[in-house]
């Protein structure tokens, strides 16, 4: 897709992306000229990855010309998903196929700790990105891409798509409006079942599978099924726990509704009172970040498989003339008196809105810009690294980059604001 061509495009489409349904999509594609289509690929094909196959491949103006995953399996079927699978390119190395010129935008799903590596890359190799949550490993890796995104003017996308969903801005301009009054307390609550993983032996890698790209920066260990397809999360080389995974999601929300970056301290508490398997990271965990006019709670439970407050996985803002519920099944203000109201909003795409600000080569109309993507994932690293160290109290310089305190554990606490990069596999991205 040629620059000319692209702003060409945008003058025709300045107002922005048109309702789609599946139904028309392919007709949509036939119609537009190859040179102003987007053409995208999706590095990691795993649930997340095969779902942004699908999901860019049914936006309109958009290919999805390749995909990358170490598994052959998995990237013959993600390939097979889209309406173009005879003409998808396939790769096993993310770098050959940054080297494609033709390729637009990248989305990246692969396990978190090659998140920023690979969206490091294709920055580098102009592309846009649409990177998972969390979109780092460390807050080094953070800091990173922010500055690489912005350097390069380059449009980066966060998975934190309920920045998107209409109910969401909904409840975040009420909130901002007084709706439950002076807000001090909001909660991010993730609570489900996560059942055991079990003990995995040591074993070979499946057929075909390249483990040691697969491994990449994270240190050699045997192969076994646990560090495998999305269990990879449970360990601390390659995932961040479900603080990371999914607690990012309520986290983010919380302060979003807040209307807050970093905290001036944190304490966490966590551990295993339900696994004793193959886990390293907490079923359990509580985070309080503590902000100059208000706390921010994160609760975790994994061995829940009822709701709470209402429902599930969400959050719950405590203001002084009542609360807002913010969950799956939407959103619900109760006010002083018990009465309560309901507020509507459309679910709009995340995919949507990258490739909208892609169109416009404007990195300001992301709804989930990188740089607050950014903050959020720093939030789980900075309570993942208090709770490691044993629950201290934790004050972190965001200015800086670095943990001013932690119990006189600074030390270790620093260390874990980055990692130790494998030989051949270092960020080629040093700021």
């Amino acid at each position: 897709m040629q620059t000319q061509t692209r702003r060409q495009f945008v003058k025709r489409t300045s107002t922005g992306l048109a309702a789609f349904t599946t139904l028309n999509v392919l007709p949509a594609l036939a119609q537009d000229p190859p040179s102003e289509r987007i053409r995208h690929a999706v590095i990691g094909t795993g649930g997340q990855g095969t779902g942004h196959c699908r999901g860019f491949s049914a936006l309109p103006h958009c290919e999805v010309a390749a995909v990358c995953d170490i598994d052959p399996e998995r990237r013959e079927k993600a390939a097979a998903s889209v309406p173009n699978a005879d003409r998808v390119k396939r790769h096993e190395d993310y770098r050959r196929l940054l080297e494609d010129a033709s390729i637009d935008t990248v989305s990246i799903a692969t396990c978190d700790h090659w998140h920023t590596p690979v969206a490091l890359a294709a920055i580098l190799a102009g592309k846009h990105v649409y990177v998972e949550k969390p979109c780092s490993h460390n807050v080094r890796e953070s800091r990173l891409l922010v500055q690489a995104a912005r350097a390069h003017n380059k449009c980066v996308q966060h998975g934190t798509q309920r920045r998107s969903h209409g109910e969401s801005k909904a409840a975040v301009q009420a909130l901002r409006e007084g709706a439950i009054g002076k807000v001090l307390v909001a909660k991010a609550i993730n609570h489900q079942l996560r059942g055991p993983i079990g003990r995995a032996p040591v074993s070979d890698p499946p057929a075909g599978v390249n483990y040691d790209l697969w491994l990449g920066p994270a240190p050699v260990r045997p192969f076994t099924r646990n560090r495998w397809h999305y269990n990879w999360h449970w360990f601390w080389d390659y995932g961040c726990g479900d603080l990371g995974n999914d607690g990012i999601h309520q986290l983010d929300v919380a302060r979003w509704g807040l209307g807050v970056e970093y905290p001036h301290a944190l304490t966490a508490s966590g551990g295993q009172l339900f696994y004793d398997d193959d886990h390293e990271t907490p079923d359990t965990q509580t985070v309080v970040y503590e902000y100059e006019r208000c706390h921010l709670i994160y609760e975790m439970r994994l061995f829940t498989p009822y709701g709470l407050e209402g429902h599930d996985n969400g959050n719950v803002f405590y203001g002084t003339d009542g609360r807002m519920d913010i969950g799956r099944g939407g959103v619900v203000i109760t006010a002083r008196d018990g009465k309560t109201r309901r507020l509507e909003g459309g679910r709009e795409s995340n995919l949507e809105d990258f490739l909208a600000a892609v169109r416009a080569q404007d990195p300001k109309r992301l709804s989930a810009p990188i740089e607050a993507g950014a903050i959020s994932a720093d939030l789980c690293h900075l309570g993942n690294i208090a709770t490691r160290l044993g629950g201290q109290r934790l004050v972190y310089d965001p200015v800086a980059g670095r943990i001013t305190h932690c119990g006189g554990r600074e030390g270790e606490a620093n260390a874990l604001l980055t990692r130790t990069y494998r030989a051949g596999y270092e960020l080629g991205y040093r700021g």
